[in-house]
């Protein structure tokens, strides 16, 4: 299960970094229209890993009203989180927290990520096929959003190569979270419910506090059509990892 969990968080961390300074490699044409795509599957991932797989996993384990409670609280941490500016998932260049240091930005994304890991720790060890789906939400939703953050640090006088380096050392911070959740978790199953509840929480909240507005801005039919299809095709994958077995 251990290998398991440093496999996946591997892949949520430093392979969403790879994949977003592979799409910078792109032209701004033909980058601009593949991050809404990106952002519209993402969004599709994060509400079916948390309403396909944590809740009802957490459910499972306690009982409904402590865990919609603790999802509930969640989004409302995580509104304070965002507000103090540590924790940010803005796609749009001309974002209000683009303006703040670069250093700051690092500092958020390595808290954020280090959560992601205890994310895919508390889900593997419910069920392997629910670790996999949370994985590929992670996944999903950190190349858009390390697209965003590298045009933050190239625009705040970072090189190309010191932004990479920057970037992955932010994102390293997803293993030892999983590893730290992983022992602490295994010791104390009876919190597992409850971190996959925040974990929900948490998905939630960037898909519908964050992703959904920034697709609303594309407003044509073609574009609607092609974000709800990706939505869907998002829900699809997890279930489809969730439920296979």
């Amino acid at each position: 299960m251990l290998l398991w969990i440093i496999g996946f968080s591997i892949l949520g961390s430093i392979g969403a970094v790879a994949g977003a300074a592979l799409m910078l490699a792109f032209p701004d044409n033909v980058r601009k229209t593949l991050v809404p795509s990106l952002v519209s599957y993402a969004t599709g991932t994060l509400l079916g890993a948390a309403f396909l797989g944590m809740i009802p996993a957490a459910l499972k384990q306690a009982q409904t009203l402590p865990v919609s409670a603790t999802v509930l609280a969640g989004m409302v941490l995580f509104f304070v989180l965002e507000k103090l500016v540590l924790w940010r998932h803005c796609h749009d260049i001309e974002c209000e927290v683009h303006g703040r240091a670069g250093s700051l930005l690092l500092v958020g994304d390595a808290f954020h990520n280090f959560v992601d890991g205890v994310v895919i720790a508390a889900a593997f060890l419910t069920t392997i096929p629910l670790g996999i789906a949370a994985s590929l939400a992670v996944v999903a939703h950190e190349v858009p959003q390390e697209v965003g953050d590298f045009a933050v640090l190239l625009d705040n006088g970072y090189g190309r190569k010191r932004a990479f380096i920057l970037n992955e050392l932010s994102a390293a911070t997803t293993l030892p979270g999983a590893v730290a959740a992983y022992f602490w978790l295994g010791e104390t199953r009876k919190a597992v419910p409850y971190i996959l509840a925040l974990s929900a929480a948490s998905f939630i909240y960037i898909a519908t506090a964050d992703l959904i507005p920034g697709l609303h801005k594309q407003t044509t039919p073609a574009a609607s059509l092609r974000q709800l299809v990706l939505l869907l095709t998002g829900i699809g994958t997890i279930a489809f990892f969730h439920f296979r077995d």
